[in-house]
């Protein structure tokens, strides 16, 4: 039987393999594909003498599968951010975030801005813009949380509110509540207090650049 297109290609153009190479073929069926996993195999193992990881190795759909951080779907249409990517991400930012640090909220923003900008570069040019922007409203509630825990108390946590333009009467009953950091970083009258401009204002990197700006 002749050996498959691909394996005839990787011959005539004397294709190297690093030590450690990370490769996703896509086909159009998974028939297809264990056949062509099979191929590949045994031209890595046979012709090239080297060894294939059975662990990391499987035929699947593509969306099941990552690749340098990215997965893509099924039907081909969109490059998504492969989840692994995305608990990475959340695990630093919740590190870089903890509400124990004792910084400014202004000096945390500044300390975000570089990691921000790395990820945003690689990342950014996904086809799932919504996952941006939820991310972006995930950070900024963890910077209302953050700051929420300053405020340390009802009596300044009232005076904040009130400084921020919130109504009297909604400052005074958020102010009080007794609920846990990330509830309350969510309620009205915080979410009133801290919009998104303000975090723009501290100069809080977006995740999402539309095409038009």
């Amino acid at each position: 039987m002749r050996r498959e297109p691909h394996v005839r290609f990787c011959e005539r153009a004397a294709v190297r393999f690093r030590r450690a190479t990370h490769r996703n073929i896509y086909v159009r069926s998974h028939r297809a594909g264990e056949r062509v996993m099979a191929s590949v195999s045994r031209f890595l193992t046979r012709k090239l003498r080297l060894k294939v990881n059975e662990a990391k190795s499987a035929v699947a759909q593509p969306e099941e599968r990552k690749f340098l951080g990215f997965s893509i779907s099924n039907d081909g249409s969109e490059r998504r951010i492969a989840p692994k990517a995305l608990d990475k991400f959340k695990t630093q930012l919740r590190e870089m975030t903890r509400r124990t640090r004792g910084i400014s909220l202004q000096q945390l923003v500044e300390e975000l801005t570089p990691y921000l900008i790395g990820w945003r570069g690689y990342f950014g040019f996904c086809q799932t813009p919504r996952v941006l922007t939820n991310l972006e409203a995930w950070i900024r509630r963890r910077l209302r949380s953050y700051l929420w825990r300053q405020w340390q108390n009802g009596h300044n946590r009232f005076n904040e509110l009130r400084r921020r333009g919130v109504p009297k009467f909604n400052a005074a009953v958020a102010a009080g509540s007794p609920t846990g950091l990330w509830r309350m970083s969510g309620h009205p009258a915080v979410q009133q207090a801290l919009r998104n401009h303000y975090f723009d204002s501290l100069g809080l990197l977006r995740l999402h650049v539309s095409a038009q700006a």
